[in-house]
């Protein structure tokens, strides 16, 4: 009881100093909310090898394990990532320039779409053949589009408020990109409550945002459950944000008491304040038939293999089901690819609690199902009933489903796929199609409408969604229209440092196939193997590069940091 008591004090404390603080922060100039996340980037990289060895070690690996390129591309890079991507907006927004330039505004297959990435020189160097855009909702035009673009800066700022953000335990930068969003998006002081899965980070978190936690403009605090029911009721906190599952926004909305199915259906919240959320899904990778060589097998399972076993599966975005074409051939080639590449990774444990029941209970419920090496990837080759586990819920580790759908050719074939996904599938976080370009040119409508057709709040073209949670300038969140009573993947949106309005979806692109071969498939880039890919035998050590690279760029640091992503 005591520590309880102890606890709340605390809370409060901080609560209150957020309060008495919060117009400060609301009427700091751009200027210096420019001036602190400047300084804020040689701090990020003060502790980013102790976060990547914390991270390495509460997973089970030694730091220079080649699992730990994980933890360098989604922590200390993807916080400086973001942390860039919000200067290069507020620096435009402060030298007096439109942060988003009329020319990047178009309409892309009949609906309004921003082009967000690359946004500078060194976007098309470091991650050449990468393409972002944010397609907006039906109605908006490009001049409510421009206008509503950093609308917190120019002439719309909000009122002072706090804000508080659950953080998500399962990758070190959400806690931290969350904290920036609410501060520079929404304008709000935070109280963050790390997760008690990565509260190990927490010292390394209090150091990076040192100033502002000494102005009173953020506040970290550490517990579990009851520490978080505390704080989302507490009379000083004016908006939620979450990262966790639908159950943890339900429990917060609804309660977990008896009452709470009552609650629901009468919509009678416990708690009405402005909640935005990101709460995963079931994600699927559609995979067109096509012309593939040896090579593409091999590339493509690579990257299937990475979106499902990059932290061990625990990723609100992690691959789940494979959609394949029954008839094709290249079916049964890209799985046995698969299995070849799972067989070969290092070992590695799950590590989020109740991994090992959820992966039982595939087995349970597949005895055809495949383990793969030492990873801990279950591969059930065959879904055949719409309320299999894989099929209905987030496992949130090492289990990948296929799922075999009739194909008479690319237009038939996307139209189920994007069905079964929109449908049949719940969430709507991201998806992936993987296309050869060969196939595209010669069946443009068809992808194109699968693409605009698609719920999903990413979008990826031979792109890992994840790789949208990791550039800073795209929204990540879910597709819009879910609501508190049927909550999804989520509502609003996160990172998006352009702050547009009316975001639909986005739409990443990568190269079908690396350089120098993209260039003989059709997809033509400078990018080798990227370097987050799980058979990276480099991919540590770029990313560490790549990570002190971002925090300084100079031309005389890429010939090192471009020999190493070779050598993947």
């Amino acid at each position: 009881m005591h520590r309880i008591v102890s606890g709340t004090v605390a809370m409060d404390e901080a609560v209150h100093a957020l309060r008495r603080s919060a117009p400060s922060w609301a009427a700091t100039p751009i200027t210096e909310r420019i001036a602190l996340l400047e300084r804020l980037v040689p701090r990020i990289l003060d502790v980013a090898s102790d976060m990547v060895t914390a991270a390495a070690r509460a997973k089970g690996y030694a730091p220079d394990s080649p699992w730990a390129a994980e933890d360098w591309a989604g922590g200390p890079w993807a916080l400086l990532q973001g942390v860039n991507a919000r200067l290069e907006v507020l620096r435009r927004v402060a030298t007096g320039r439109d942060p988003v330039e009329s020319h990047a505004v178009r309409i892309r297959d009949g609906r309004l779409a921003v082009d967000v990435f690359p946004a500078t020189g060194w976007d098309r160097v470091l991650l050449n053949g990468y393409r972002a855009e944010v397609r907006m909702q039906e109605g908006a035009t490009p001049e409510s589009v421009l206008a509503a673009a950093a609308e917190e800066y120019r002439g719309g700022a909000s009122p002072p408020g706090v804000a508080l953000v659950l953080g998500g335990g399962n990758v070190a930068s959400i806690t931290p990109l969350d904290v920036l969003h609410k501060l520079y998006a929404d304008g709000q002081v935070v109280v963050a409550k790390t997760h008690p899965v990565n509260a190990y980070l927490r010292p390394h978190l209090d150091w990076v945002f040192g100033e502002f936690v000494r102005r009173d403009w953020l506040r970290f605090v550490d517990g579990g459950e009851a520490e978080g029911a505390y704080l989302t009721a507490h009379p000083s906190v004016d908006s939620l944000h979450v990262t966790g599952s639908d159950r943890t926004h339900d429990a917060i909305v609804w309660g977990t008491d008896a009452l709470a199915e009552r609650r629901r259906r009468e919509d009678a919240p416990l708690v009405t304040k402005p909640f935005t959320s990101e709460l995963g899904g079931v994600s699927p990778v559609i995979v067109l038939p096509g012309d593939w060589s040896d090579r593409d097998f091999r590339f493509q399972a690579e990257h299937i293999v990475t979106s499902k076993m990059n932290n061990s599966g625990h990723n609100c975005v992690a691959s789940q089901v494979l959609v394949l074409p029954a008839g094709w051939t290249g079916s049964r080639r890209l799985l046995d690819e698969i299995r070849l590449l799972a067989r070969a990774l290092p070992p590695r444990a799950g590590y989020y609690p109740g991994t090992e029941n959820r992966s039982a209970e595939v087995l349970a419920r597949h005895p055809e199902a495949e383990i793969l090496g030492t990873t801990g990837l279950v591969l059930v080759p065959e879904l055949h009933d719409h309320d299999d586990p894989l099929i209905t819920t987030e496992v949130f580790a090492g289990a990948l489903g296929v799922v075999r759908l009739r194909s008479d050719g690319p237009h038939e074939f996307l139209r189920r796929a994007v069905d079964f996904a929109n449908d049949v599938l719940p969430g709507t976080l991201g998806a992936t199609v993987l296309v050869h370009p060969r196939t595209e040119k010669a069946a443009p409508s068809a992808v194109r409408d699968a693409i605009a057709a698609l719920r999903y709040g990413t979008v990826g073209v031979n792109c890992w969604p994840g790789v949208g949670f990791l550039l800073g300038y795209t929204p990540w969140g879910a597709y819009p229209g879910h609501t508190r009573r049927a909550v999804g993947s989520g509502t609003g949106f996160v990172h998006n440092a352009f702050m547009l309005g009316e975001v639909e979806k986005t739409v990443l692109r990568a190269p079908f196939a690396p350089a120098p071969r993209g260039l003989f498939v059709g997809s033509p880039s400078l990018s080798p193997r990227p370097p987050y890919f799980a058979t990276s035998r480099t991919g540590r050590a770029t990313l560490e590069r790549l990570t002190h690279f971002v925090a300084a760029p100079q031309a005389r640091r890429l010939p090192a940091l471009t020999f190493s992503a070779l050598r993947s």
